[in-house]
């Protein structure tokens, strides 16, 4: 039993890093940032819990370093922090600036509403 679980844990650790590129909610950071501190005050700890965070997990880019090549497609910002939602390598929306709480997670939700929906048989209208 002991096999199969390690080749699970093994097949497991080969799929996640592509399954995981898929999508994500890439965060431009700096440090410094203020707001970045914010951020990370209010929402960092719980995001990874949420259906939003299973869905585009964070990932944090600190914009003063080298631009990592996998974000060849997402345009550079100066802005910090930003929240740039990218669908495999490619920018969907933007959020510049963190407004707070209440509205990051409606903003948030907005962003991935224009992304067609994963489930089985999603983006098919069904009347």
């Amino acid at each position: 039993m002991s096999g199969v679980i390690a080749g699970l844990l093994v097949w497991a650790s080969l799929a996640w890093p592509a399954a995981a590129g898929a999508l994500e909610l890439v965060m431009l950071e700096r440090p410094g940032c203020a707001w970045c501190r914010r951020f990370d005050a209010e929402i960092a700890p719980a995001y990874p819990l949420t259906a939003e965070g299973a869905r585009a997990p964070l990932r944090r880019v600190d914009v003063t370093g080298s631009w990592p090549g996998d974000l060849a497609g997402v345009r550079r910002e100066r802005f910090t922090p930003t929240f740039v939602l990218v669908h495999e390598g490619v920018e969907v929306d933007r959020l510049r600036g963190y407004p707070g709480d209440e509205f990051f997670w409606f903003l948030l939700g907005e962003m991935l509403s224009r992304l067609p929906d994963p489930s089985p048989g999603g983006g098919v209208r069904k009347d």
